[in-house]
């Protein structure tokens, strides 16, 4: 598929974030070839002004300004939110490699998402870090039902990706998101890799906007059988799988000595530290 691939100016790097587990993000592109049917990030074609579909347009962010780096003395940086900062442009563009040079020497807490092998190029940088988290997404093992919702790098290249990562030294994360109702299967996946995973997490799959309709169609067209099941939890509202699901986690995670993150109510979460922010907002204008 060809993406449309544009250079752009910005005035900065950082911004600052309102995800529950970090105070800064870096998105050094707009947009992302990796074009997952599911992504929630798809929302910031409403404020880029882009009429492509989502994965066939990549802006490559060019900015001349140095990252201020005394910014994020002990706080919580995250690479990235909205794109995925090892896509294939990556390659080419070094854009990721050249902000990690810049923080490399920083005391914070650096994480890094990613579904590509390419992040293993930089691993003389990532050794560096001194407070390094890397998480890479996996809600299967099923190869073709992972090439139907994704181009990122395949399930096996994704794990041989965490295990070198483990392997030197590096605090590994295998990030399972999004979980597909009757489909992704946590415990097989963790079977397969916690010998060099250090945490897993795990999220829900929400499904809103445009990619609710396309989902939904997908699962009626290759998983007919799950579909009355889908449209109970999507179309009604019924959270009861969830729930189940949720204390079916945390009774494997707790009795295999799993360590784990749940962010299936990752709305709230958000919401909480939005209010937390105006709350302290509030109280330094006192």
């Amino acid at each position: 598929m060809k993406i449309l691939e544009k250079e752009v100016k910005v005035n900065d790097y950082l911004t600052k974030s309102n995800l529950p587990a970090s105070d800064y993000v870096i998105n050094p592109y707009i947009g992302c070839p990796h074009g997952c049917k599911y992504c929630y990030a798809s929302f910031m074609k409403r404020f880029t002004g882009h009429k492509e579909d989502w994965g066939t347009f990549i802006d490559i962010k060019q900015c001349d300004k140095k990252i201020n780096t005394k910014k994020l003395e002990n706080k919580r940086v995250f690479l990235s939110s909205v794109t995925d900062c090892y896509n294939e442009f990556e390659e080419k563009y070094e854009l990721t490699r050249n902000i990690l040079k810049q923080l490399v020497d920083i005391d914070c807490e650096l994480s890094i998402s990613t579904k590509s092998k390419l992040i293993l190029r930089d691993m003389d940088l990532l050794k560096q870090m001194k407070n390094l988290t890397v998480s890479m997404s996996i809600n299967t093992l099923d190869e073709n039902f992972k090439s139907d919702m994704d181009n990122a790098s395949s399930i096996q290249e994704r794990l041989h990706t965490l295990k070198q990562l483990h392997d030197n030294g590096i605090y590994t994360v295998l990030f399972m998101s999004p979980i597909f109702p009757y489909i992704t299967n946590f415990k097989e996946i963790i079977e397969v890799s916690k010998e060099y995973i250090d945490e897993y997490w795990f999220e829900n799959l929400n499904l809103r906007g445009d990619y609710k309709t396309k989902i939904l169609f997908y699962i009626q067209e290759k998983y007919p059988e799950f579909i009355d099941k889908y449209n109970d939890i999507y179309i009604k509202g019924n959270k009861q799988y969830w729930y189940d699901l949720l204390k079916e986690v945390q009774e494997y995670c707790e009795s295999n000595n799993v360590k784990y993150i749940n962010y299936f109510y990752h709305e709230e979460l958000v919401e909480n530290k939005k209010s937390l922010k105006d709350k302290d907002s509030k109280n330094e204008s006192k």
